[in-house]
Formats: C-alpha cells, structure tokens, sequence
C-alpha cells in the first residue's frame, strides 16, 4: 500500500460527489424516491456541504486520499494552535478495511503531539469502532452527533500505526 494525499482540484469534483455519495448510500436507499430526485438530492446536500468547510475552515487541507495511482478517499484536516480537527475523513467502501484510515489518522496524532485531535461523528457511523480503538473519548454529544476527542503526550502514546 502506497498512500499518498493532493490537494483537491476542480476537476475532482466527480469523484469528491461519488465519495460523498457513498456516505449518504444506506439512508438514500429508503427514500421513496426515483433515481433522479435522489441524485438531486445528493447533489445539493455535497455542495452544501463542500460549501460549509470552505466557508467555515478556508485555511484547512482538502485533500484526496490516493493508493498509489488510485483515489480512494478524502481527507479534509483544519490545523488550528489548540489542536488538529479532522472535518472529514472518508475512504470508498472497496477500500475500507485495510488500514488506510489508521494509518492517517496515525501520522495526524503523531503531529499533534500534545494537542487535541477531534472530530465530529455521527453517533450510528460505524467508524466509531475505529477511533474509539485509536483512544479517542466522547466529549460532547449534539443530538445524533459525536465530539471525539485523543489528547495524550506523544510520548504517552502506546498505539501502533
């Protein structure tokens, strides 16, 4: 496994929708509606939320996540002086499983060292699993969603990546 991460172009905007997509993939399945009020749908709630990070977050890292020549995923990342906020960390269901998001989420605990690394989950996503096997906590609860939380001192740390 190669993993690289580059910066988001214009013209990812395809695959960035499909890995969008596939987040909303369970819930838009039981939606009564036909294919195209479903991909009207999905287009407007991705640019939405495409929107909402740039908006809120310009300075942050929007990043697609590639397996040597191949994208599998997107990684969205905000440094900020208190800690790092991963606003979204998403990799295409044939290639979850694998390692891929440990080992980037990995080298982001690596630097932050002494800081905060948080996220916000939906507290039915089965990535829970993941960042609560990484040593991340609850730390605030927003109706269906999640605050995780890992802080610990670098040199405390005794997870392997």
């Amino acid at each position: 496994m190669s993993l690289t991460l580059r910066d988001t172009t214009p013209e990812d905007e395809p695959f960035l929708r499909e890995v969008y997509t596939c987040t909303r993939a369970a819930e838009i399945e039981v939606v009564p509606w036909n294919e195209e009020q479903k991909a009207a749908f999905l287009r407007f709630q991705f640019e939405a939320q495409d929107s909402y990070y740039r908006a809120q977050f310009p300075s942050a890292d929007f990043q697609i996540i590639m397996n040597g020549d191949v994208p599998v995923g997107r990684l969205y990342v905000s440094r900020e002086a208190d800690g790092i906020r991963i606003l979204d960390i998403t990799i295409l269901p044939e290639s979850r499983s694998k390692g891929i998001g440990t080992s980037l989420i990995g080298q982001l605990l690596d630097e932050a060292a002494d800081r905060a690394v948080t996220i916000w989950v939906e507290n039915f996503n089965p990535s829970q699993s993941l960042f609560r096997r990484l040593g991340f906590s609850v730390v605030q609860e927003d109706g269906f969603n999640q605050l995780l939380e890992f802080r610990a001192l670098a040199q405390d740390r005794a997870i392997e990546f």
